[in-house]
């Protein structure tokens, strides 16, 4: 392994594939201090293997590593796999989330905190620690200062809880779940994290607080790492809408309307605020969005108050003096320290600020108008992983590796593409060549709707196997439901919806999975096609509606253009790659082990132009599917 010398062998299982060879290149890049971007197929083991590979170069060094993920059901596979892999390493690995009114006592009596951001709720709380209402700090608080740590460590060593298997204890005992995590992690070697943890700075600067390390001692490991750089970009995007400035001014009449600069109240702002959105949406709105120059609201705002740069810049002050004054005057009232007015100062400011080389300034229309910077360059919010000593970026579709690595910043990193250890004859691909969902043909030719509805249903009935149909977009989803397909169908029918809870959504999956023949509808690149197994018979087919290109929008043409200056092509890398990575996320559902064995029918004739979904062309989905179960 380059000259370090040979580490102890801590991976739990017996090695499949080229296991090995990925476990040695993620230890040999940490240990050296560099980045590794790796594309490892169904069935390397990701979580596993990247545990394993880093812990083997930080194990005994002091050196933590962060596994940074996307959702709480990855977490809860790293601590699982933490736990395997202490029958040969004792290690401590400490999942931690963002605070929650569900693991405290204390904020959960009142329900208007449910929606709470991670800021509001951490306001709160440092209230909920002065006092619980008797004279006396809140006793699950004060209780955390008695803690024996030993004994926790030793129970997380034992047991390996998921977090809310750990809050539960913790809670038992009267001690803060989210206050005891703090005090344990920084003896953690693992720490699951959320994305945000790494990547927001107010949680970031907190986090690093705990664990008593600054990232230049930090090795982060990168899960679903496709998602990143849209993660990041979503971070650093600024938006205010029509609804927001309608809960503003709703704050200010509970407030009498405070002035905030020269004469000129919170509402004032907020009804010249409203008069610029509405002129943009009349001047520059084509569809369902429309780019707007970048200083237009500083112009409009000016030109309309009759002020100049710097007075508008002492009415975004205004408003965040007044709002904070708001949010701690709820905070002492024990009630959550929102303030719509402080919200609103914050937005203008942020606005002002924006560079205009890195985002794009837009006005967005729908039920719900607003302005919003979207930032083009997700170089700037991954900064925090070219701090740290290593970094290791998996994922199952990366490719390609370059851009990535460019597209974030990253300098020198190694880069390796591993296949699947899996037979190739167990998953087969087939595409037809009569459909499309080409918004022209889809939306304005009939016959071709009316096929492709055939295609889902007989396909459907074809086989008596759990079926997953995966659409691109939730709209086109309900419009086949309105028009029947369900009952067309005929078989158990299970949705994930707009706006689906977690619990929500993985009680549907939890029937699906327990209903043999049944078929799920689900969105191509939404939560149950990239973060859901579905091993043995859970899904043995998926039905792909089309290829998930995104909508035409002014932001989209702005991403192109920004990818055509960053990598030549700005087509294949703002709208076709992101495509196919979606669509082999959603086909990845079908094989998660040696044993597992599946088909995907892809109902659009463009996939011939999509080279790595290596999909064959079919006239006859329906014998191809019973053709495929008989062998």
């Amino acid at each position: 392994m380059n000259g370090h010398p040979e580490k102890p062998d801590i991976f739990p299982y017996e090695y499949i594939g080229e296991q090995k060879k990925i476990e040695d290149l993620i230890t040999a890049t940490v240990l050296e201090g560099g980045a590794a971007v790796i594309e490892s197929g169904t069935g390397t083991g990701k979580t596993i293997v990247s545990m394993a590979g880093a812990l083997k170069a930080t194990l005994g060094t002091g050196r933590k590593i962060i596994y940074l993920t996307r959702t709480k059901s990855q977490q809860k596979q790293i601590i699982r796999e933490a736990k395997a892999i202490s029958e040969k390493e004792p290690i401590v690995c400490i999942g931690v989330q963002g605070r929650s009114i569900h693991t405290c006592p204390m904020m959960s009596r009142d329900p208007e905190n449910e929606g709470g951001t991670s800021e509001e709720l951490s306001r709160l709380c440092s209230e909920y620690k002065k006092d619980d209402g008797t004279g006396r700090p809140c006793r699950y608080y004060e209780n955390v200062g008695k803690i024996n740590v030993d004994e926790i460590l030793g129970f997380i060593k034992r047991e390996h809880p998921e977090p809310e298997v750990f809050a539960e204890y913790c809670l038992k005992r009267e001690t803060c779940p989210y206050e005891t995590v703090k005090h344990l992690i920084k003896h953690a070697d693992i720490v699951a994290a959320p994305y945000s943890f790494m990547f927001m700075p107010h949680i970031r600067e907190r986090f690093l607080e705990w664990v008593g390390s600054p990232l230049s001692d930090m090795v982060a490991i990168v899960d679903e790492a496709h998602n990143l750089p849209d993660y990041l970009r979503e971070v650093m995007t600024l938006e205010y809408s029509m609804k927001a400035m309608a809960l503003a001014d709703k704050e200010a009449a509970e407030w009498n309307d405070p002035e905030v600069h020269a004469g000129l109240s919170v509402t004032d702002i907020t009804s010249v605020l409203r008069e610029c959105l509405n002129e943009a949406l009349s001047e520059y709105l084509t569809g369902d969005d429309g780019m707007i120059p970048y200083t237009f609201l500083q112009d409009e705002m000016m030109e309309r108050l009759g002020m100049s740069s710097h007075s508008l810049n002492m009415i975004y002050k205004g408003l965040m003096d007044h709002g904070e004054m708001i949010s701690e005057i709820k905070k002492a009232k024990k009630k959550l320290p929102r303030s719509y007015i402080l919200s609103l100062g914050r937005f203008l400011s942020a606005w002002n600020m924006a560079d205009e080389e890195t985002n794009i300034f837009l006005v967005v229309g729908g039920d719900n108008p607003k302005f919003q910077a979207y930032c083009l360059d997700p170089r700037a919010a991954a900064e925090p992983l070219r701090i740290c000593q290593s970094s290791v970026h998996m994922s199952g579709t990366l490719a390609p590796l370059g851009d990535y690595s460019e597209e974030i910043g990253l300098v020198d990193a190694v880069e390796r593409i591993f296949p699947s250890p899996f037979p190739p004859e167990n998953l087969k691909k087939v595409y037809v060549n009569d459909v499309s969902t080409k918004y022209d043909e889809f939306n304005n030719i009939p016959e071709v709707y009316l096929k492709m509805k055939g295609h889902i249903v007989s396909l459907a009935k074809s086989v008596n196997r759990n079926t997953a149909v995966f659409f691109p977009s939730y709209s086109i989803m309900e419009r086949f439901l309105s028009d029947g397909i369900a009952a067309a169908i005929g078989k158990d029918i299970f949705i994930e919806r707009r706006g689906m809870t977690q619990l929500e959504l993985m009680e549907e999956v939890s029937q699906f999975k327990l209903s043999e023949g049944s078929v799920l509808f689900a969105i191509t690149g939404g939560r149950i096609s990239e973060g859901l197994d579905f091993p043995d018979k859970d899904m043995e087919m998926a039905l792909l509606v089309g290829i998930p290109y995104p909508k035409p929008t002014a932001r989209q043409e702005a991403l192109r253009r920004y990818y055509d200056m960053r990598f030549g092509n700005g087509w294949e890398h703002s709208s076709k790659i992101p495509a196919m990575r979606k669509m082999r996320q959603a086909i990845g559902r079908l094989i998660r082990s040696g044993t597992d064995r599946g088909i995907a029918v892809i109902l659009d004739r463009r996939t011939f132009n999509l080279e790595d979904i290596k999909a064959e062309p079919t006239d006859d989905p329906c014998g191809d599917v019973a053709g495929f179960f008989k062998q």
